[in-house]
């Protein structure tokens, strides 16, 4: 482990069968743990969230599973990044305005994994 593992994660690979099945999760750096995940989780009222975006890096907790939902939620905040480069005070605005799960930056990005989800064709 790095000495600074604490405050920007350590980076880590997708598995191989993830990314054949969801080429697009390798447009992103991936790394695990980091101060990010507590400081969204204070944000929200909890203690840490399983995953944070910033900019082109996600951020996943040590307990979070590599779910397609989950990375694929976080990918979607990256092309939200890429879109606006206001995003993140739109983002924290609408967070302030409608609350976590009604923002509709998050609704958007839980559509777009569901839509994912559904257009996957099964590995054999």
């Amino acid at each position: 482990m790095t000495p600074f593992a604490w405050l920007i994660g350590e980076p880590f690979s997708l598995p191989r069968q993830l990314i054949e099945r969801y080429p697009e999760l390798a447009t992103a750096r991936w790394r695990r743990g980091g101060i990010a995940l507590r400081i969204g989780g204070w944000c929200i009222g909890r203690a840490m969230v399983s995953g944070i975006t910033m900019w082109r890096t996600i951020f996943l907790s040590h307990h979070a599973t590599l779910e397609p939902e989950l990375l694929l939620h976080e990918l979607r905040h990256v092309h939200q990044f890429e879109a606006d480069p206001l995003f993140p005070l739109r983002y924290l605005w609408r967070s302030v305005r409608h609350g976590y799960t009604d923002n509709p930056y998050e609704a958007d990005a839980r559509a777009y994994a569901e839509r994912r989800l559904a257009s996957a064709h099964p590995t054999a």
